[in-house]
């Protein structure tokens, strides 16, 4: 392999940047992030059930899963007239719990998540 072929997209001129940082914009989004967050460990649930969790109506939170489908961050499955979403995989997960830790360590002192790996 040549040095200067690249195998993944990390890389400062790599093409994904700017599509990276659309993914950043669409996280940007403190109802899309509770929504990731419910999905994460919930493996899928509805529109209903989701607006439940992050406590906004069903019409804004399936605009939300709307353009979190469109990039591609959450799929779908349908059975009868119910739509069950799930993450597509897990990479928009861990950007939202690396971001909460990075917001954990703007607060200063020792981050939870460093006591929690501490007791591990």
């Amino acid at each position: 392999m040549r040095a200067d072929e690249k195998i993944c997209g990390i890389d400062p001129d790599s093409q994904f940047v700017e599509l990276a940082v659309e993914v950043f914009g669409m996280l940007a989004d403190a109802t899309r992030v509770r929504i990731i967050l419910a999905l994460r460990g919930s493996g899928e649930l509805s529109v209903n059930h989701l607006a439940d969790i992050v406590d906004k109506s069903p019409t804004a939170v399936s605009q939300h899963l709307a353009k979190l489908r469109m990039a591609r961050i959450v799929t779908t499955r349908q059975e009868g007239q119910r739509v069950f979403y799930r993450l597509e995989n897990e990479h928009a997960s861990q950007l939202v719990s690396d971001a909460i830790f990075q917001a954990e360590h703007s607060l200063g002192g020792i981050p939870r998540h460093h006591h929690l790996e501490a007791e591990e």
